[in-house]
């Protein structure tokens, strides 16, 4: 049987998405090494090409053509969905240290392409952001995953809904993350991988208890209340297939990154598996 390592983060969505896969509740050709960490730990990964397929931001994406396509299962994108930018104060500084959960993840693009303040980024972990922000380490942040859903608890304010600024300017909805696998597997081992995900969905929604217990093992936030409105807003139509909308977010996302020279032009190979 074929072995493949794959990455996904420790979010809801993504321990949702991959459960049946990787607990083996699904009939499957492959066994699948799960390798589970923060997306930017992911992107880095997928840098060096040491997973076979791997979640990643789409922003990482536009810099790893070279070795991975995109898959049209598994993607986080949406409406209504995207990083929000936050801080203690109740008006937008026009400066200082902002938190950002990665340098290639895409928060941080959406923040450089939305923002035009004298503005030091400071990467961590998305799970240090509020603290961060609560103790005075940094001005500001771009927060994440669970975090969208609790920071109101915790005294904050939003400033700009990053995705919400993206939808307006460009009409298409915010492409966040998505499943690349390596150029190099044979085109039948990626294509029955992107419908194996897409089935694991779907198991997922027919089963949700299933794999609840996995998903709160790795969950930052172990309210059920908390990880089910993740799961509702991250998982949806278009992670079982990012359709023509969904391809046209991405290649507008790279466009308008392109355009602003934060990521280099690519030779020009088919994106999508």
């Amino acid at each position: 049987m074929l072995q493949f390592t794959l990455g996904f983060s420790s979010c809801p969505n993504d321990t949702y998405i991959f459960d049946a896969l990787v607990n083996h509740r699904l009939p499957s050709p492959y066994a699948f090494l799960p390798k589970i960490h923060d997306v930017e730990v992911l992107n880095k990964m997928a840098a060096k090409a040491e997973l076979d397929v791997s979640k990643a931001s789409v922003h990482a994406f536009f810099h790893l053509t070279q070795e991975y396509q995109l898959l049209d299962s598994g993607a986080a994108l949406g409406r209504g969905c995207g990083p929000l930018w936050i801080g203690k104060n109740t008006t937008a500084p026009k400066g200082g240290k902002v938190a950002l959960p990665g340098a290639w993840t895409t928060a941080n693009l959406l923040f450089q392409l939305s923002q035009a303040g004298d503005f030091e980024p400071v990467q961590m972990t998305f799970d240090r952001i509020i603290p961060a922000i609560l103790n005075g380490e940094v001005d500001s942040g771009v927060i994440i995953h669970e975090s969208r859903f609790t920071y109101q608890t915790q005294g904050l304010n939003c400033y700009q809904d990053l995705g919400d600024w993206w939808e307006k300017s460009s009409g298409l909805p915010i492409p966040l993350g998505g499943i690349l696998v390596r150029r190099s597997l044979p085109k039948v081992d990626q294509k029955q991988i992107e419908a194996l995900i897409a089935q694991s969905i779907l198991f997922a929604d027919r089963h949700p208890e299933a794999g609840r217990e996995f998903i709160k093992a790795h969950s930052q936030e172990l309210a059920d209340e908390v990880i089910d409105q993740h799961i509702g807003l991250y998982v949806n139509q278009s992670s079982k297939s990012l359709g023509e909308e969904g391809r046209r977010a991405v290649t507008g996302l790279y466009q308008r990154a392109l355009e602003k020279g934060l990521v280099e032009k690519v030779e020009e190979k088919e994106l999508f598996c």
